[in-house]
């Protein structure tokens, strides 16, 4: 399925961010139509359209991780210049989808920096290519493969990169002094996930990749996560990650005995649910069982 389906579906799922249209579905229930919420340590998230923004201000500067739409983008960096003048030293992106970088081209001229993990922005290029959408892009200057790390005045902000997932372009992002990590797209929240095998996706790899995250973070670590079933779900704890490694993990178990006991593509996608998974809900399970029977069929 093209992931301009997927967001099209998923916007009209009951409970589910409304990735596309004029409005979010915060502004269905709450005035105004976004939210900024403080979590701790002078991080928090904005939500209102796409992927979940996180943010950090201090006394050197703002940090934003992901940048949702051009039209959007704009009302987080109205609500941080109203708590901070001071600039904006990096725009970090989990990942390239246009949920979280289209809205990139906002801080043009006022981030001074932006990072992603190399093959973010390989595919970010190749996307818009493919998009003839490359006029409206600003891509990541700044790189990294396994690690990378910046101080920002009393923060410390790293990225850690643990293998194919979502993509093979996803990052963790760590906000060290207040232990918050944005996971991005490689937790969604209950919600079956959109997995881009045209961007190098991994269900085999996923759960390995989620694995290293909690062993590398601390029981104590608050995440953010791209998306979830419930709109203001996208903060959780590492039993939230564990679930979604165990979704990956009973996802490829599934499809996987499933081929070796001779069904059919058909048969195999014709399932309402997979055996063991009761917490993710709404449509979408077809997503999952198409993308882990491409990558097991082999």
């Amino acid at each position: 399925m093209e992931r301009r389906q997927f967001l099209r579906n998923t916007a009209l799922t009951a409970g589910a961010f409304a990735f596309l249209g004029n409005r979010s579905f915060a502004s269905i229930v709450a005035d105004p139509a976004y939210q900024v919420i403080p979590l701790r340590n002078n991080v928090g998230i904005f939500i209102e359209q796409g992927g979940t923004i996180a943010w950090m201000v201090n006394k050197e500067g703002i940090v934003v991780v992901d940048a949702q739409f051009p039209n959007t983008a704009p009302h987080l960096i109205a609500e941080m210049q109203k708590k901070s003048d001071k600039p904006f030293q990096w725009l970090i992106n989990t990942h390239h989808h246009g949920d979280h970088t289209s809205g990139n081209i906002a801080f043009k001229g006022v981030a001074k920096n932006v990072a992603a993990h190399a093959n973010s922005l390989i595919n970010q290029k190749a996307a818009a290519v493919k998009q003839k959408k490359e006029d409206q892009q600003l891509y990541p200057d700044t790189t990294f493969t396994d690690k990378w790390k910046v101080k920002v005045g009393d923060e410390i902000v790293s990225g850690h990169y643990f293998g194919a997932g979502h993509t093979n372009g996803d990052a963790f992002i760590h906000f060290e002094h207040a232990n918050i990590v944005h996971a991005g797209d490689l937790v969604f929240n209950k919600m079956h996930p959109y997995i881009d095998r045209s961007a190098g996706a991994s269900c085999k790899h996923w759960p390995q990749a989620l694995e290293a995250a909690t062993k590398h973070f601390d029981k104590n670590t608050q995440y953010v996560f791209g998306h979830a079933f419930e709109p203001l779900k996208v903060t959780g704890t590492v039993e939230d990650v564990k679930q979604m490694q165990d979704y990956m993990e009973k996802l490829v178990a599934f499809v996987e005995s499933s081929i070796k006991a001779g069904k059919t593509k058909d048969e195999i996608l014709a399932a309402k649910a997979i055996p063991g998974v009761s917490l993710w809900q709404g449509d979408g399970i077809q997503r999952s069982l198409t993308a882990a029977y491409e990558e097991l069929a082999v």
